[in-house]
């Protein structure tokens, strides 16, 4: 583990002109540079790089960072990969975090797996191209399908000798400990002890995770024990370096090709991704047969967030398509599914077809997928209660989705295809909204926010209840509104240590002295309010913490956190999105810092309590026929309403004070 002072060093050291200059021309323009941007087909100049805060910045796709972001992004490598490629470009020594000895003892044995999985794969492969079974029986195999040299050394396909000892065999002469030809699962021991190489008479496919260590392998059966056979292919077996479903086949061949194209196909096995890259499509990867997870949609995510499913025509791919489509909506993935003609997996279509052509069938024949589970569940459906389930299955698969306005988008989609109104598919979908939190966590009957209605304030309030609930409310619509949020904790992350308010009496009568980070803080936990994005939460935390220590600058210590997603946070957000003059930039001054944030705390309350009115209005309505959970909704909403007045009085206020 790298330390965070290390971390601080290479930042530091790290000079954002000379590490983008390697990979873009740039030229100066005024104090920054500009040039071309890599993350996207750019004509016009629209890429800067700013000396001054160490920060690069898109003007038209938002990409960017600081100088570890860039390589991160350019290089797709992880952030400690990307803080060693620094390292060694600036000749910096990484310390690494002392160990104790059990962790020593793990990072031991996880090296020494990779280095023996390292050594198969290339005994593999020699035995390939070097041996006469490897060329008579592996090599024909790929022959007749047809992979080319080229797509055989990027893969670095293999076989493995029909000998049940060979391999382990070179592998002991070579040095290698049976402990981690067994921990890999290369091979298995067996009654006698004697090591058995599991993967004998295979073609072999080296599983290569993103950062391109050999993590694992599949191998394939290829004489006449294929007919009739249950395991054509074996995989390794979970271990410390691999499990399955934390795996993508070709992700490392494929990530440049996926993030350049801001799409990634998912087929199913070996052979489909590797046909594809030699039809020219290389933004593919595989799950091998497995239902995908959570590990595998993050990893994807990373690269893009726009998803085909490419699977055969045939029930098995229906069911493989329909299985993944929820997880990936439920993770924020755009997704589509495309079936191909009965009698055509991927593989054999792209050797039937052009990379041109083929993209061009996945462009005319794919489908969202509302059209797609439309005509899977619902073609020559008659029965009622079959369709009942059928559209309840459809808005299950949207009610996962977390962005209430894609959701209210599907939802009006639905209704135009379904033929229902939105207003029933709307209450169907809260349901399911509904059950989902009450299995994620027992209802809290506490309300949303602390703010008190003082006892002058508890004159009747009318509660208004529309006779229909539109789209556009959802009972788990967004509390604090993720723009206000962005613009007070990019005001936090600025000008956090700036003291704004000096000698304030508090309710005790003590005289304070806060810095813009603690009266955030201290305006938060006064109305029981926090930020929606826990990492807003952490950065506020922290800021608070550190507000009063000597010398601290706020942006700075942000931008150069050793946590990347607190930093890359800080960057994208303190991003100019125009480039002003001198003569037209504000200066930051106490007054103005202040009058800024007491407007945002102000906004946000106010949007917080309009958010909390259009829940419990859309609760009210669900909860028709349970008379005590509607009265206690009912005063809910009566304080909310009463709360709502006296904030449109502040801002009312606030907004005179402005103009005056």
């Amino acid at each position: 583990m790298i330390d965070r002072l290390t971390i601080e060093r290479i930042k530091e050291r790290a000079d954002i002109v000379d590490v983008v200059s390697e990979f873009v021309s740039l030229k100066k323009v005024g104090v920054n540079y500009r040039g071309l941007c890599p993350f996207h087909n750019d004509h016009t100049p629209s890429f800067y790089v700013s000396p001054a805060r160490r920060t690069c910045h898109c003007f038209v796709c938002g990409e960017g960072g600081d100088s570890v972001g860039f390589i991160m992004k350019h290089e797709q490598l992880t952030y400690p990969d990307a803080l060693r490629w620094l390292a060694r470009r600036y000749n910096i020594t990484i310390e690494e975090k002392e160990l104790t000895e059990e962790q020593k003892k793990e990072q031991t044995d996880r090296e020494s797996m990779y280095i023996v999985n390292e050594w198969a794969a290339q005994y593999f492969k020699d035995i390939l191209h070097n041996d006469i079974d490897g060329r008579a029986i592996g090599m024909q195999y790929f022959r007749q399908r047809g992979v080319r040299d080229d797509v055989i050394e990027k893969f670095q396909l293999g076989f493995c000798l029909s000998d049940r000892h060979a391999m382990s065999d070179a592998a002991l002469k070579k040095g290698y400990q049976k402990e981690y030809l067994i921990k890999t699962g290369l091979c298995y021991s067996n009654d006698r002890g004697e090591l058995v190489d599991r993967f004998a008479g295979r073609v072999m496919f080296p599983w290569i995770g993103v950062s391109g260590k050999v993590t694992a392998f599949g191998g394939r059966v290829l004489d006449s024990r294929t007919k009739g056979v249950s395991q054509k292919y074996v995989n390794s077996p979970d271990s410390d370096i691999y499990h399955k479903d934390h795996e993508l086949y070709g992700i490392y061949q494929a990530k440049k090709a996926i993030a350049k194209a801001d799409l990634v196909y998912m087929v199913e096995g070996y052979t489909d991704v590797i046909s594809m890259h030699q039809c020219g499509i290389e933004n593919v990867v595989a799950n091998s047969g497995t239902a995908l997870s959570e590990h595998q949609i993050h990893l994807l995510h990373r690269f893009t967030h726009n998803i085909v499913l490419l699977y055969d025509g045939d029930a098995a791919g229906i069911k493989a398509a329909l299985r993944g489509t929820d997880m990936l909506l439920k993770e924020g993935m755009n997704v589509k599914v495309m079936l191909l003609p009965d009698g055509d997996d991927p593989d054999s279509f792209a050797r039937k077809h052009t990379a041109e052509e083929f993209r061009a069938y996945i462009k005319e024949n794919q489908a969202d997928f509302i059209e797609f589970k439309t005509k899977v569940l619902l073609q020559g459906v008659t029965d009622p209660r079959e369709r009942s389930e059928a559209i309840s299955s459809i808005i299950q698969s949207v009610s996962v989705i977390g962005d209430p306005i894609v959701r209210a988008t599907y939802i009006q989609d639905c209704s135009s295809r379904l033929g229902y109104s939105e207003q029933t598919l709307t209450a169907k979908m809260n349901e399911n909204i509904r059950a989902m939190r009450q299995q994620r966590r027992p209802y809290d009957n506490k309300p949303a926010t602390s703010v008190d209605a003082t006892a002058e304030n508890t004159a009747e309030v009318p509660v208004d209840v529309p006779d229909t609930v539109g789209t556009d409310v959802s009972v788990d619509a967004p509390i604090n509104p993720s723009t206000l949020s962005s613009l007070i904790i990019k005001e936090v992350i600025r000008h956090g240590g700036m003291t704004i308010y000096e000698n304030v009496e508090d309710d005790d009568g003590n005289l304070l002295t806060l810095t813009l980070a603690e009266f955030v803080d201290y305006e938060f936990k006064s109305d029981g309010l926090q930020f929606a994005e826990p990492l807003y939460n952490q950065i506020l935390n922290e800021a608070v913490k550190h507000c009063k220590d000597d010398g601290f600058d706020s942006e700075k210590y942000f931008m150069l956190h050793p946590d990347y997603d607190i930093s890359s946070t800080a960057i994208t957000l303190c991003a100019d999105n125009v480039i002003l003059s001198k003569s037209l930039q504000i200066n930051a001054t106490p007054y103005v810092v202040r009058e800024q944030i007491n407007h945002l705390l102000l906004d946000f309350r106010n949007e917080y309590i309009m958010q909390r009115i259009s829940t419990l209005t859309a609760e009210i309505k669900l909860a028709s026929g349970d008379t005590d959970r509607q009265m206690q909704l009912m005063t809910e909403l009566r304080q909310a309403q009463i709360l709502r007045t006296k904030i449109a009085k502040q801002i009312g206020n606030s907004v005179i004070s402005r103009k005056i």
